[in-house]
């Protein structure tokens, strides 16, 4: 019973070590409900977010933070530039 207890804690401090390197590299996916789509949130999103800032003279905000309405606003000018962040 004794030998359960440390092993237990053993892998659990081994998984616990590892689950970083799994999300190592992976870009977030974000689903646009308005197109039903998902989009890769990675460095060429970010940038095609910031041109879609910069445009409007919006300050910069962390996606998550937009209002809906901004958000859909976002969706549907990044649906009419495919090219932005390139």
């Amino acid at each position: 019973m004794i030998w359960t207890k440390r092993y237990i804690g053993t892998i659990l401090l081994i998984a616990a070590s590892l689950v970083p390197l799994g999300t190592i590299g992976c870009a977030a996916r974000v689903y646009d409900g308005y197109h039903s789509d998902y989009h890769r949130w990675n460095d060429r999103e970010e940038r095609a977010y910031r041109i879609w800032l910069a445009e409007r003279r919006y300050e910069y905000r962390e996606y998550a933070r937009l209002t809906e309405a901004e958000q859909h606003e976002y969706w549907n000018w990044r649906h009419n530039h495919p090219d932005a962040g390139r």
